[in-house]
C-alpha cells in the first residue's frame, strides 16, 4: 500500500513541477462513492486505492493535452501552404501571358491573390517566422513530453499496486460471501427441520433464515464491486502499456523532425532570401503588365456598356413612370381569401355546437349509469346476512 501512495505521489510531483496540476482540488471522482460501500473489507486498502483513481482523470487529462500537441502539426501546415501558394501563383502568372491577354476573370484572381494571400517578400517572411516559433515551442514541447512519459510510468505504477490491492480486497470479499452463504444454508436446513406446531419458534428461525439471505446480498454486491474493480484495473493497466508505447513513437518522430528542420532551415536561409527576391521581382513586373492591359481593357468595355446600358435603363424608366401600380390578381386573392374564411368559419361553429351538445349528454348518461350501480351495489351490501363469531 506504501508503494502504491510512493508512486502516485511521485508521478503527481512530476507533473506538479511542469506547473500542469491546477492549485484548486479536482472535483471528488464519482468511483470514490462507491468505493466507500466496500471500505470496511479492508478501509486501508481502500482508501489507498480510491486515492489513486481520484487523480486517474486529471493525470490522464494532463497527459493527452500535452502530448497531442496539435499545434505544431498545424503550423508546420502553414509552411506547406505558404510555399505552395508562391508555385501556384507563379504558375497561373505564366499562364495567364501565354494568349496573350488577361480576362476579367484573371484580373478579379490578382486582386484577390494579393489581398488574401499578400506579396511574395511577406509570404517568404511569414514562413520564417513560423519555423521561429515552431522550433522554439517543439524544444520545450519535446522536454515537457520526456518528463510527462516518466510521470506516466510512475503513474502506471500505481495502477498495478492497486490492481494489487484491489485482488486483496477481493479476495476478502469472497471469503465473506462464502460465510454468508454458509449461514443462509444453516439458516435454511434449521427451517427445513423443524416440527411440530410452535409457530413462535418457526417464525425465528425463519426471521433468522430471512436476514441471512439479507447478509448473502448485501456481500454478492461488495463482490461484485471489488470484482469489477479488481477487473477493470487489470485492464487499464495492460491498456495504457500499449498505448505509452506509441505515445514514445510520436515522441520519437517529433524529436527526429524538429532536428531535421533546425539543420534544414539553419543552412538555407540563403535560399529563402534569394527565392523572395526572384518572385518578387518576377510579380512586380507581372504587376506592371497586368495594369496597362486593364487599363485598356477597361476603358473600351467602358464605352460598349454605356451604349448598351443606357437606353436599358432609359426604357425601363419608362415603363415603371407610366405603368400600373397595385396588380388586379393580388386585390382578387385577398378577397377570396377573406370571403372564404367566412364561410368556413360558420361551418366550423356549427359544427363544434352539435358535438359539444353531444358531448354534454354522453356525460351525463355515462354519470347516471354509474351512479346506478354504485347504488345496486349498496343495495346488496346491506342485503347479506351478518355472520357472528
Amino acid at each position: 500500500m506504501n508503494s502504491s501512495l510512493k508512486y502516485l505521489d511521485r508521478a503527481m510531483g512530476q507533473l506538479r513541477h511542469l506547473g500542469l496540476v491546477p492549485e484548486a482540488p479536482s472535483k471528488e471522482d464519482p468511483i470514490v462513492a462507491l468505493l466507500n460501500q466496500i471500505s470496511d473489507l479492508d478501509e486501508d486498502k481502500v482508501v489507498a486505492i480510491a486515492r489513486t483513481l481520484n487523480q486517474a482523470s486529471l493525470f490522464n487529462e494532463v497527459v493527452r493535452e500535452q502530448v497531442s500537441a496539435m499545434e505544431l502539426g498545424s503550423r508546420y501546415e502553414e509552411i506547406t501552404n505558404a510555399f505552395n501558394s508562391i508555385r501556384n501563383d507563379a504558375k497561373n502568372m505564366v499562364e495567364q501571358v501565354e494568349d496573350g491577354k488577361i480576362s476579367t476573370w484573371e484580373r478579379v484572381q490578382n486582386i484577390w491573390m494579393k489581398t488574401t494571400r499578400g506579396d511574395i517578400a511577406t509570404r517568404f517572411d511569414k514562413i520564417k517566422d513560423v519555423y521561429l516559433d515552431v522550433a522554439e515551442d517543439s524544444r520545450d514541447q519535446i522536454q515537457r513530453e520526456h518528463l510527462i512519459s516518466n510521470a506516466y510510468q510512475d503513474f502506471r505504477g500505481a495502477l498495478k499496486e492497486a490492481e494489487v490491492l484491489a485482488l486483496d480486497v477481493l479476495k476478502k470479499a469472497e471469503e465473506k460471501l462464502a460465510s454468508a452463504k454458509e449461514e443462509l444454508s444453516e439458516a435454511m436446513k434449521a427451517v427445513d427441520a423443524h416440527k411440530g406446531d410452535d409457530r413462535a419458534e418457526l417464525a425465528k428461525l425463519e426471521l433468522t433464515r430471512d436476514e441471512a439471505l439479507r447478509k448473502v446480498q448485501d456481500e454478492e454486491n461488495r463482490y461484485q464491486i471489488a470484482k469489477d474493480l479488481a477487473d477493470n484495473l487489470t485492464v487499464s493497466y495492460n491498456t495504457s502499456e500499449v498505448i505509452m508505447a506509441r505515445l514514445k513513437q510520436t515522441t520519437n518522430a517529433k524529436e527526429r523532425v524538429y532536428q531535421q528542420s533546425i539543420s534544414f532551415f539553419g543552412t538555407n536561409e540563403s535560399v529563402l532570401t534569394a527565392l523572395s527576391a526572384s518572385f518578387t521581382g518576377l510579380f512586380g513586373l507581372h504587376e506592371s503588365t497586368q495594369t496597362l492591359e486593364a487599363m485598356k481593357e477597361g476603358v473600351s468595355q467602358s464605352l460598349e456598356d454605356l451604349a448598351e446600358i443606357g437606353g436599358k435603363v432609359q426604357e425601363e424608366a419608362i415603363k415603371a413612370g407610366y405603368g400600373p401600380t397595385i396588380r388586379f390578381e393580388a386585390v382578387k386573392k385577398l378577397v377570396d381569401s377573406v370571403t372564404n374564411y367566412q364561410e368556413r368559419s360558420r361551418e366550423i361553429i356549427d359544427e363544434m355546437r352539435l358535438l359539444s351538445t353531444k358531448n354534454a349528454e354522453e356525460i351525463r348518461t355515462a354519470v347516471e349509469e354509474g351512479k346506478q350501480r354504485l347504488a345496486r351495489l349498496t343495495r346488496e351490501s346491506a342485503a347479506l346476512p351478518v355472520k357472528h363469531g
